[in-house]
């Protein structure tokens, strides 16, 4: 038969049929490297099949004709996924991605036809190496592991929760063509990396990935996705944050923190390790439209926050949650970057602002006992500040009073604040109704001194004291929580230490007659408590005015945070717990203080109070008792 006569039969054949759409866009995009193609590479043969496939006796599956990679690779691994990945299988069709993707084999070295002329070369982004721990794992070790944060049915039934069936395991395992599409580039037309399907707003993650899936004794660390504050931000990205491929932080969903390939993270596919991941969006900057509060501007000179892990203390996300040795405080300490909400409301104390959701935390009520999640704020403060072992008085933080009466760990803030301390702050249970409190203001008063905040409840947070300079909550235009401040101890307003060299005398930073505004060396107090019209009125202590006009500041006789052991010389009532680096016993005497009389006996200032009430100068004896 001749050409033309079959041609007309063809012709005939398909007269009466509907022809399938034809294709109008470039199909296969950069996997074309015929000449004057698109690609990075373009080779001298015109049939672009031939660079990876063969009619005839081409490799195993698919007719491969590219020269396959005998590369061995790193896995990947992690402490917090059952399912690590293996060798790839020599052959299989990760194998034959890799024979390009990998760097090793020349692009158009083919079985058949001999290695074809090209020029160009891969974009860099597109070339693995032997690293695999920086890429999605796939070629697994089978059978699969079941895990809470997997769709129920990968373990099951071998299937994934695409009902289109375009995300699919490969032989039953993970391998590259469970998540591209070599064949079409643009699927997804936003992000043309040959993905199986359209994968805005984490359509292919959620493929395998189910954040709302519970399972008996395991967490589920993408709990609370959908309603997290990354999941519904509108907020535009910028291309130049290069976080992604979509327009918008929920549209990016996972890979806004998260890359398949090629991740900076040594685990868990992070853009960058830890605190540098949320860096891109989280610095005031334009990667996002409106900007995002710059917490790392908290961290910067001169202002000091919590400390960023090193080298020597690094985080990792299997690590123990009541944290021992050097501790660190990387954003993912106090913030789960799945289930972190926007806060449009505060809630009342103790509870967790839900800008911390699903962070885990540490019970008050014995130390080490783990919360998951945490309920209250100071909870997730107790992974560092309670019973963790060697913890430090870091010199950046600022000057530590050492109190007459300790629990023993001064740095435990439980003991200090718990139900049985003689007085505390109301952290962790409801102030005193025992003790009046005539000083304590209607509400918290905001930065400015002057506007009203929250009314005066039953509980305190500790962010109410140690918080950032400039945050929103009390009226500022910068982020809530302790990330970094310009005073000591990241406290959120101005608050003087009295200071000697030796304990006893001279004290070297009195503030005389001092402002007793927030802009005052006692701002910090000034937020709670009425400075002027009750502490110096003495309505509290007969002696508090001449103490503040001297300039003493609150910390030589009250301790901040609460009583934590007993004394038979001091109540603790009041917060009433002086400091022994500027007060010394009186001529050897126990330091006492006597709050049905009012009096004390100690030495201050190289002053002697007399526990009879009266007031000396130091005598040689008295200088003899408070040398060390």
């Amino acid at each position: 038969m001749s050409p033309k006569v079959l041609l007309a039969g063809l012709t005939m054949i398909f007269a009466g049929a509907t022809l399938p759409a034809q294709i109008t866009g470039d199909v296969i995009g950069m996997h074309d490297l015929g000449p004057g193609s698109k690609s990075p590479i373009t080779g001298a043969r015109p049939d672009s099949c031939n660079y990876c496939h063969a009619p005839h006796s081409g490799l195993s599956v698919g007719l491969w004709n590219q020269k396959l990679s005998t590369q061995n690779y790193t896995v990947y691994g992690s402490d917090t996924e059952k399912n690590n990945g293996a060798q790839p299988k020599l052959g299989a069709s990760s194998n034959h991605c890799l024979s390009c993707h990998d760097g090793t084999v020349a692009v158009g070295t083919t079985v058949v036809s001999g290695q074809v002329v090209t020029s160009g070369s891969m974009y860099a982004k597109d070339i693995f190496g032997s690293n695999m721990q920086l890429s999605h794992p796939f070629s697994m070790a089978l059978p699969f592991k079941d895990s809470a944060h997997l769709v129920a049915s990968l373990a099951a039934s071998g299937k994934t929760s695409d009902t289109t069936g375009a995300v699919k395991l490969i032989n039953g395992n993970v391998e590259c063509l469970s998540c591209h599409n070599p064949h079409v580039q643009a699927r997804d037309l936003v992000s043309q990396n040959f993905l199986a399907k359209d994968s805005s707003n984490g359509q292919m993650c959620l493929a395998c990935h189910d954040p709302t899936r519970v399972m008996s004794g395991q967490v589920n660390p993408l709990a609370d996705w959908a309603t997290s504050a990354h999941a519904l931000s509108s907020d535009k990205i910028s291309p130049q944050a290069l976080v992604g491929s979509y327009a918008t932080v929920a549209a990016d969903a996972c890979i806004s923190c998260h890359t398949a390939h090629n991740s900076s993270g040594t685990a868990r596919l992070l853009r960058g390790p830890n605190e540098q991941d949320c860096i891109a969006c989280h610095n005031g900057g334009s990667n996002v439209s409106p900007p995002a509060p710059n917490v790392f501007s908290e961290y910067a000179t001169p202002k000091v926050g919590h400390p960023f892990p090193t080298s020597t203390n690094p985080h990792d996300a299997a690590e123990n949650t009541l944290l021992n040795n050097n501790r660190h405080a990387t954003c993912i300490d106090c913030h789960s970057g799945h289930g972190s909400q926007a806060v449009g409301v505060f809630p009342p104390p103790p509870l967790l602002r839900i800008s911390q959701k699903d962070v885990a935390g540490i019970s008050a009520t014995d130390g080490t006992s783990v919360l998951t999640p945490a309920i209250n704020q100071f909870e997730n403060c107790l992974r560092c500040h309670g019973t963790s072992s060697n913890k430090q008085v870091q010199p950046i933080y600022g000057y530590f009073p050492v109190r007459a009466v300790s629990a023993g760990d001064a740095l435990n803030n439980i003991p200090q604040f718990a139900i049985t301390a003689t007085s505390s702050h109301p952290v962790m249970h409801d102030r005193s109704s025992a003790l009046p409190q005539p000083s304590l203001l209607p509400n918290l008063l905001n930065l400015d001194g002057i506007t009203q905040g929250r009314t005066m409840g039953t509980r305190i947070l500790c962010t109410d004291c140690h918080n950032s300079d400039d945050n929103r909550e009390s009226g500022g235009p910068g982020p809530n929580g302790p990330h970094g401040s310009r005073w000591t101890h990241i406290l959120e307003r101005r608050y003087e230490f009295s200071q000697t060299v030796l304990p006893g005398q001279m004290i070297s930073n009195l503030f005389p007659n001092p402002d007793l505004s927030v802009n005052g060396p006692y701002g910090l107090c000034a937020k709670c408590h009425d400075l002027a019209n009750q502490i110096v009125k003495n309505t509290s202590w007969s002696q508090h005015s001449s103490h503040i006009a001297a300039g003493f500041a609150c910390s030589t006789c009250h301790t901040a945070h609460g009583m934590g052991a007993t004394s038979g010389t001091i109540s603790g009532e009041r917060l009433v717990n002086f400091d022994m680096n500027v007060v010394a016993s009186n001529g050897g005497l126990p330091t006492a203080y006597n709050r049905a009389s009012n009096t004390c006996a100690l030495v201050c200032h190289q002053v002697a109070h007399n526990a009879n009430g009266t007031v000396t100068a130091v005598s040689l004896n008295q200088r003899m008792g408070v040398k060390r």
